[in-house]
């Protein structure tokens, strides 16, 4: 719950406004490009990133490692890659897949692809299966780039490269990384090592119209879905939160550790950067145990953050090296409130820059004003109204249209869909069309369901509270629980599964839980947590079992989940056998009082 003090004062307004005249120049350039980019506009990624290479070719654009490119360096790369791309028959609105882990082949690929007008489909290479087949399915892809360390990944997958593949149809797989290249693939470095620097000249044609990326998403429910992200959407974005925002300058140097799969880096982080022709520091992937030494080893002076990785930086020992560092800005969302002050006065970090956005959604939340535990503000028209908990869907009053919570209250988050807000919506159009609103605060209007409960703080600010139905958020990764089903379901002795997810102490987000209705034989924990471990991310496996003679269902014959979830995992209150996941290796073991009480203490 929140305090009074999160609710937002116009005297805290004003005191942020006048402390950011300093930088004035950079809030009115990206307020001016905020408002003069329209879906017309001849304006896209490659021209931005060709305008720097231009107007700053010696100046730093990425840091891996030990490797440096410049602003001209790096847009010829993606330039030579671009070329290859068109080779294989990439060109306007044809999808480039790309399943690689961290590195700066993944953002040479992604400019080449967008510098011709593609779309890269931006896959997660934690998935594999069917979740992965069907994400590399929904993206039909015109060519697909696969990094060597990917290997199990898609060899998880029923996709094989055709031998002898059609030029005009088949998909071409290209091989990046080290190893030997599998049958039917083609080695991206062999193909890029002769072609053009030039700029392509299909990039001047695009509009920002024009689909760049691909972002997957559980949305509320189901398995991934592909949504869409316009040049518009992300120019907008650099303009509004990373201009206006975040104010970086040439000088600056932005820490990314988070999965290039996520719009908080592809678009959040690079945006701002290129935004400002910074520097962007690329982290093959977080570790708490590094983070620091990975800031001072790049000289960073900002960071992008999801709420978990905060409190994994706040779990480790202090150190006197704890504000070593010129960090003074951090950018990012799901900080929770009640490690707000900690966080920022434990590392000395001047500004926190919280914002709330989803991949599908057509507006964004940023803490333009610097204030304490909220998502920010948003000046586009959105509503939060009344929501009900049990049957998960918003209130409407006996004249049909729904009603606004009152300051402070929390509700579901809707945004209205206009000229200004488009919403581009999904590759599915039956997904696309579940999210809309109809007949909202008048007939005929039209609204976008962000599917999050949100606190109302005044003043067109917001305080995240919740994601609502069957997708949960865990370890900063949203969870399918039609996926999790799925692959418990897979397993011999599991009759019915219906996992949801669980408050646990001292953890943002819920844990994953399953309530499942066993057979043939006594209940084998290890045996179900190797099978789940080769099935899903770890972040996807449940913490929780719950084993029950009959699962409950609705009037719809649906699966009872909101009793499920109040009743959490309290052994004292349950009489059915409670199972906890301590140790992937020793598998699921009983959950006993003393194990339940031990979650519940604070750390020594």
């Amino acid at each position: 719950m929140t305090s009074n003090d999160d609710q937002v004062r116009l005297s805290a307004l004003l005191r942020s406004t006048l402390h950011a005249l300093p930088q004035g120049f950079s809030i009115g350039r990206g307020l001016w490009n905020l408002l003069s980019v329209s879906l017309t506009s001849r304006a896209s990624i490659g021209l931005r990133l060709e305008l720097l290479a231009r107007k700053q070719p010696r100046n730093t654009a990425l840091l891996f490692e030990d490797r440096r490119w410049t602003y001209a360096e790096f847009n010829a790369w993606a330039n030579r890659c671009a070329a290859a791309l068109r080779a294989q028959g990439v060109g306007r609105g044809q999808v480039v897949g790309i399943l690689m882990e961290n590195r700066p082949e993944v953002l040479a690929c992604v400019a080449a692809c967008v510098k011709l007008g593609g779309i890269a489909a931006m896959l997660n290479h934690n998935q594999r299966g069917e979740a992965l087949q069907q994400a590399i399915k929904l993206a039909n892809p015109r060519v697909l780039v696969i990094g060597s360390e990917c290997r199990e990944a898609i060899e998880s997958t029923e996709l094989k490269p055709a031998v002898k593949p059609d030029p005009q149809h088949a998909c071409t797989y290209f091989w990046d990384g080290d190893g030997i290249v599998p049958r039917g693939y083609r080695r991206l470095s062999n193909d890029i090592a002769q072609q053009s620097d030039a700029n392509p000249p299909e990039t001047v044609q695009l509009l920002a119209s024009d689909a760049a990326f691909h972002i997957y998403t559980s949305g509320t429910t189901g398995m991934p879905k592909a949504s869409v992200m316009t040049h518009y959407r992300w120019l907008k974005g650099m303009a509004g939160l990373g201009q206006a925002a975040l104010r970086l300058q040439a000088d600056d140097v932005l820490y990314c550790p988070l999965p290039l799969y996520h719009n908080n880096a592809l678009t959040v982080s690079w945006g701002a950067v290129l935004g400002a022709g910074a520097a962007f520091a690329l982290g093959r992937k977080f570790s708490a145990s590094r983070f620091w030494d990975e800031i001072r080893r790049y000289d960073a002076t900002a960071f992008c953050y999801i709420g978990e990785l905060c409190r994994y930086l706040l779990n480790r020992p202090e150190s006197p090296s704890d504000r070593e560092h010129r960090v003074r800005l951090a950018v990012g969302n799901g900080l929770r409130p009640e490690l707000w002050d900690r966080f920022q006065q434990r590392f000395g970090i001047a500004r926190i820059c919280e914002f709330y956005a989803a991949s599908e959604s057509n507006l964004a939340f940023v803490n333009t004003f610097d204030i304490a535990r909220t998502a920010g503000f948003c000046p586009l028209p959105f509503a939060i109204v009344e929501f009900d908990a049990d049957s998960e869907q918003p209130l409407r009053g006996a004249d049909g249209l729904m009603r606004k919570v009152a300051a402070g209250g929390v509700g579901l988050l809707i945004t209205e869909i206009g000229k200004r807000t488009p919403f581009d919506g999904y590759t599915d159009a039956k997904a696309s069309a579940a999210k809309q609103l109809h007949d909202v605060f008048k007939r005929g209007d039209l609204w976008f369901n962000t599917g999050d409960l949100v606190r109302d703080q005044g003043w067109r600010h917001i305080q995240f509270v919740d994601r609502i139905g069957d997708t949960f958020r865990w370890k900063g990764e949203n969870v399918a629980t039609t996926e999790v089903e799925a692959a418990l379901d897979a397993f011999p002795h599991v009759e019915q599964a219906v996992v949801y997810g669980v408050q646990v102490p001292a953890a943002d987000g819920r844990a994953g839980m399953a309530a499942l209705s066993w057979r043939d034989g006594a209940f084998d924990g290890a045996a179900l947590a190797q099978h789940l471990q080769k099935l899903l991310p770890a972040y996807a496996v449940p913490l929780f079992i719950r084993l029950r003679a009959q699962q409950e269902l609705t009037g719809t014959f649906k699966y009872r989940k909101v009793e499920l979830k109040r009743e959490g995992f309290d052994p004292a209150r349950i009489d059915e056998p409670l199972y906890l996941l301590r140790d992937p290796a020793r598998g699921y073991e009983p959950l006993t009082a003393a194990l339940y009480s031990a979650l519940y203490e604070p750390p020594p």
